[in-house]
């Protein structure tokens, strides 16, 4: 499977995106209302300054406690973000999220990101092509 057809199920409407010096509660608040775990850092909506996650502003507010919030996302962000393009492996794609550990990461069509994908996305499609493939083989077994 390729990360294109994983695009395929995912609803349109474009990344959720946050501009640099926006201060984490800003981002917070954005994952709260949009129901999300991470916000693309970009200027411009389409290249990738940096990602910021859930788990990036609970850290500091471990850390430092509230008075983190109002530091900006470029001092908290990753900045070396993993991308991957549309033509990717699926399962590649997967064992990259799950060895280096993050759970989103940027399509890419060349320094345009077209969209974001999540471990849940790879996951989710993973196991509706494990159930046709399991479909089609009880299939031929049972000579449907």
């Amino acid at each position: 499977m390729l990360v294109s057809q994983i695009l395929k199920a995912k609803p349109s409407g474009g990344v959720i995106t946050i501009k640099p010096g926006s201060t984490l509660a800003d981002a917070a608040a954005v994952l709260a209302e949009k129901r999300i775990g991470a916000v693309v850092v970009s200027g411009d909506g389409e290249t990738v300054d940096g990602i910021l996650s859930e788990r990036d502003i609970v850290r500091e507010l471990a850390k430092r406690g509230t008075g983190c919030m109002t530091d900006t996302v470029d001092a908290v962000m990753t900045r070396n973000v993993y991308g991957c393009k549309p033509d990717d492996n699926a399962d590649l794609i997967l064992q990259t999220m799950t060895t280096k550990r993050f759970r989103h990461i940027p399509v890419m069509e060349g320094t345009r990101m077209v969209a974001l994908i999540s471990i849940g996305d790879v996951v989710a499609a993973r196991l509706s092509e494990l159930q046709l493939e399991k479909d089609a083989l009880t299939g031929m077994i049972m000579g449907y």
